[in-house]
């Protein structure tokens, strides 16, 4: 993985993030939109494993409700397509890539 590939995995994922289980995993998975959106579900499945909510009456109320929107949001954008990363294939028709545009000299009049 090069490192402008990494970047753009910390800021999907935050600097928080392990970079030798972004290297394994980039590995594995091949490109670095697979290796965000396996994090992000692992994320999200930790989440949902615990309580939604806990509340202590007149100390202190956690919940977890719109961290768990929160990557769904995420994970659906990326799965989208959104969010280029360095190593997405160029694709012609979304106008990302370069084209060939041959120019022909219009006849004189």
């Amino acid at each position: 993985m090069d490192d402008a590939t990494r970047r753009w995995l910390l800021s999907q994922l935050g600097t928080a993030t392990d970079t030798n289980d972004l290297d394994d995993r980039y590995t594995r998975l091949g490109n670095a939109r697979a290796v965000a959106i396996e994090v992000l579900y692992q994320r999200k499945a930790d989440l949902v494993a615990q309580p939604a909510s806990v509340a202590v009456s007149a100390v202190v109320s956690v919940t977890y409700t719109e961290n768990i929107k929160a990557l769904e949001r995420q994970i659906a954008y990326l799965e989208g397509g959104g969010g280029d990363a360095p190593d997405d294939p160029c694709d012609d028709e979304s106008g990302s890539g370069w084209g060939v545009v041959r120019l022909i000299e219009r006849r004189r009049r």
